[in-house]
């Protein structure tokens, strides 16, 4: 009986030490004192985060990065949100077709999506332009706030918008009284998870940035094919710790939609 208790709990450990290790190889190389990257590293200081924070050629591009996905976020966002409520409305074989149509982008291989993008952009001179990036990234950002929304939508019962209604409240009213203050867990992880999307993606941005508009996670490419400096150690687990930190907002947050939906569930009669 011991065994069976052991065995499974030490074939977890051993994937997770498998799947966590060269994230670990990575931010202990982050701090050798180095002048190539090397692991072990022979000493440890911040050398190459203070090359990040003092290089430009670095610094422009997370710069870009970051203005790219808060417009990502807004437009995300809003969008996701008033796709997953007109969804939740449909009658239920429309409602499939529709959900699939918007979650096309997760299930389409990424280099298909990009070619695609690319040769629809190209044709406007839409190509190497932070324009570009944004609707790029809207597109494959959108399908994870649908999901969220969608998810807490579908925990909210309907009776609470009707009731409103029935009480003289307009529609606009009912929706930003009670329909997303219910929803606003999922909205924000959709948000959180739409930031992510457009922060760490590369497919695209390969085929559309250009040079107009270089991401960090194209200047990480960059730097990886035409030199190894271990600055993109140091960018690399920064990388990984703003991640991260998203990821675990977004736990947070879902949670606090479980029990949002579970206290709207008992009260409800």
């Amino acid at each position: 009986m011991r065994l069976a208790q052991i065995l499974p709990a030490t074939m977890v450990g051993l994937i997770l030490f498998f799947l966590a290790f060269p994230i670990v190889v990575v931010a202990i190389a982050s701090f050798s004192s180095a002048t190539y990257l090397t692991f072990p590293p022979p000493a440890f200081g911040l050398r190459w985060y203070e090359a990040y924070f003092s290089n430009p050629d670095w610094l422009k591009p997370t710069w870009v990065s970051i203005w790219v996905a808060c417009a990502v976020v807004v437009l995300a966002t809003f969008l996701g949100t008033l796709a997953a409520l007109g969804i939740a409305r449909l009658p239920k074989g429309m409602r499939v077709v529709a959900a699939g149509l918007i979650l096309s982008p997760l299930i389409v291989p990424g280099i298909v999506v990009a070619i695609g993008i690319y040769y629809a952009y190209s044709r406007y001179g839409l190509v190497g332009t932070p324009i570009a990036m944004v609707l790029a990234h809207t597109c494959l950002a959108v399908p994870f706030v649908v999901t969220s929304v969608t998810a807490s939508l579908s925990g909210i019962d309907p009776r609470l918008e009707q009731a409103a209604l029935s009480l003289g409240a307009t529609p606009g009213a009912t929706f930003f009284q009670v329909t997303l203050p219910l929803i606003q867990p999922g909205v924000l992880v959709g948000a959180l998870f739409a930031f992510i999307t457009s922060f760490d993606e590369l497919i695209v941005a390969l085929f559309i940035s250009g040079t107009g508009a270089v991401t960090l996670p194209r200047r990480m490419w960059d730097d990886l094919r035409f030199q190894i400096d271990p600055t993109i150690a140091a960018v690399s687990t920064l990388t990984i710790v703003l991640t991260a930190a998203l990821m675990g907002a977004a736990h947070l947050l879902r949670k606090r939609a479980e029990q949002n939906r579970m206290a709207t569930s008992s009260a409800a009669p």
